[in-house]
């Protein structure tokens, strides 16, 4: 077994105290996660800020925030995000490839 001296494991638990935010998306998903309690899922409010718009993902998790009887806000959020999402994709037209057979 390999001994690790204490100097070296107290600079590994500072490094891990720094915060690694390098994009906005990143920072916008990390406050979600706070302003809702539910830093376990903070890499999914993240790709949630890098997919879609930031300030409305931020603006629907005020509105979350500001009910007094929701139990679990990082759910309830999901599910309103769901719903507006899926509104917003009905009005879209899908688009489906077209496959030619190319001869040679």
């Amino acid at each position: 077994m390999v001994k690790i001296d204490k100097p070296y494991l107290e600079k590994i638990k500072e490094r891990r105290k720094k915060s690694r935010v390098y994009t906005s998306y990143q920072s916008t998903g990390l406050y979600l996660a706070n302003i809702l309690g539910d830093k376990k899922h903070k890499s999914l409010y993240i790709k949630l800020a890098k997919e879609n718009n930031q300030e409305k993902l931020v603006n629907l998790a005020k509105r979350v925030v500001e009910r007094k009887n929701i139990s679990n806000k990082g759910a309830y959020f999901m599910r309103i995000f769901e719903k507006e999402s899926k509104k917003k994709n009905k009005n879209k037209p899908s688009y489906t490839p077209i496959h030619k057979k190319i001869s040679v």
